[in-house]
């Protein structure tokens, strides 16, 4: 999420982002961001392999509200990951729409 600002092009931020582990690529959403509505989660920015197929390029701007979303998993495994981030984009970089926080265990992080 940090890689989130105004003037962004969906394709900077396609080549910028994560890269999805190849044990992990078939099991993947390919959107990065998509956005929040009643009109096809439009935009919707896909990871660098899958862009051109999914995208099309334009600009994040203040104002726009995006969710920040993943879902990985390996084909033969029982289950995978899912997270997702509704925030805005602000003049500066983004705000995060909600306060509830992810599990350290998920995020692989040390309690």
């Amino acid at each position: 999420m940090d890689l989130l600002r105004p003037g962004l092009t969906y394709r900077e931020l396609a080549e910028q982002a994560w890269k999805i582990p190849d044990r992990f690529y078939d099991r993947r959403y390919p959107s990065i961001i998509h956005g929040v509505g009643l009109h096809g989660e439009t935009p919707l920015v896909a990871h660098q392999g899958d862009f051109d197929k999914y995208s099309r390029d334009g600009v994040l701007e203040p104002g726009m509200v995006v969710s920040v979303e993943s879902y990985i998993g390996e084909v033969d495994a029982m289950d995978g990951v899912k997270l997702e981030e509704q925030v805005v984009i602000t003049e500066t970089g983004i705000a995060k729409m909600s306060r509830y926080p992810y599990s350290d265990t998920l995020l692989d992080r040390e309690t």
